[in-house]
């Protein structure tokens, strides 16, 4: 039996099978390869979705969290700290936002947004007692809490998990008549993903986002965009949303917010919606934490110089480019996306995204399948030109096999 073999064997007979991981154990990895236990070294072309949009290690995040390690790393929120202030404020400016409320996981800063809505519908905009709805989209996902599986649509994630939580109302994705029709006096927000991800890396049409922002701002609902896996550059702009030049009432961060080195996520409003709690209604002990906000703080900063941004659109643009040629294969069918993030529809005579998966593996490129046949793609913005063209090729070798 190999390393690799003893060590997964290991971790199915002592954890819950909740995943379906690629047979791949990693033990190290820097800017956008990983090496296996064995030795072997493999292009990272899923970027921890997109928890990595920095690369593994990056340099100025790890010294940021060594830092930070040495000084102080947990208060709760019992206390102040002396990095918490400064983050706030700074990723605040980021979203051209007055207030920020840190978590740790995309999932609670889903709850976050979710309960930020309600209480803001209810103190702010008089919605009646118990009656706020949230508006969501078909093939959503926004984490695996079991408020958040109420309002999915995936069979996998709700099954069993009842009963279900109320106040939501679900429409088709990219659809505008269906959400004006879903919007009533007791809506309190439109939770959206500015482009989906886990359904496949789905790019609503041309419009809907500016549709959905013009409607809730008619109708006085809060538009919240959940920016946990498009944000933060992965797209080309530091936001999804400014593709279509839309800013919404509520922004939800997370996964690259914390570089890949920890979790950090946050809800960023203005004062009018976040300004609605008080003490003690809602928390966190490690949300907000000094090592956190240290690891954040960098992130920020790295951002503001919009390299990573440009580097996205540019790279972004060789990579679809290159997927779109195989579409009139007869192997791919569609590929959809912005930036360095694509969905490629696998011809299921080809192989379902798993297998496909499996075969890059073995040929040192791991990416992640969702939902049957279709490839994500989603490298670290670090990625080297010469490296996503190699991984691209390897892709359309395994396509033509």
């Amino acid at each position: 039996m190999t390393t690799t073999e003893a060590l997964i064997a290991a971790a199915d007979a002592h954890s819950a099978h909740n995943y379906h991981p690629l047979p791949v154990v990693i033990a190290t990895a820097e800017g956008a390869w990983m090496t296996d236990v064995e030795g072997r070294r493999y292009l990272d072309f899923l970027a921890g979705y997109s928890a990595l949009n920095f690369g593994h290690g990056h340099p100025r995040l790890v010294a940021a969290a060594k830092a930070q390690l040495e000084r102080v790393t947990l208060t709760s929120r019992a206390f102040h700290h002396d990095r918490f202030a400064a983050f706030c404020t700074q990723l605040a400016e980021l979203c051209g936002k007055e207030m920020v409320l840190p978590m740790n996981t995309g999932a609670e800063a889903v709850e976050t947004a979710v309960k930020t809505a309600r209480k803001w519908g209810y103190r702010v905009k008089g919605v009646p007692a118990e009656m706020a709805k949230v508006v969501v989209a078909a093939g959503n996902f926004h984490g695996r809490t079991t408020t958040v599986i109420s309002f999915s649509t995936d069979p996998e994630a709700r099954a069993d998990f009842g009963p279900y939580t109320p106040g939501f109302e679900i429409v088709p994705y990219g659809d505008l008549t269906a959400m004006r029709s879903a919007v009533t006096e007791n809506t309190v927000a439109v939770l959206l993903e500015p482009i989906q991800g886990e359904a496949g890396v789905v790019v609503p049409p041309a419009g809907y986002l500016a549709g959905v922002r013009e409607l809730t701002r008619q109708r006085g609902v809060l538009f919240v965009a959940d920016e946990i896996q498009s944000g933060l550059g992965r797209t080309g702009r530091t936001f999804a949303c400014e593709h279509e030049g839309v800013v919404p009432d509520v922004y939800v961060l997370g996964k690259a917010l914390g570089g890949g080195v920890l979790p950090v996520s946050a809800v960023v409003a203005d004062a009018e919606v976040l300004g609605v709690f008080r003490p003690g209604e809602h928390g966190s002990t490690f949300g907000g934490n000094p090592l956190a906000c240290a690891v954040g703080l960098e992130v920020i900063a790295m951002l503001r110089t919009g390299e990573f941004q440009e580097r996205a659109a540019e790279l972004g643009e060789l990579l679809h480019r290159r997927l779109a040629e195989m579409t009139g294969s007869g192997r791919v069918t569609a590929v959809r996306g912005r930036g360095l993030w694509a969905g490629v529809d696998v011809d299921p005579a080809v192989g379902s995204g798993r297998a496909v998966s499996e075969r890059l593996m073995e040929r040192g490129v791991l990416v992640k399948d969702a939902h049957g046949a279709t490839v994500r793609v989603a490298p670290p913005l670090v990625v080297e030109e010469e490296d996503l063209e190699w991984g691209v090729e390897q892709l359309w070798e395994v396509l033509s096999a």
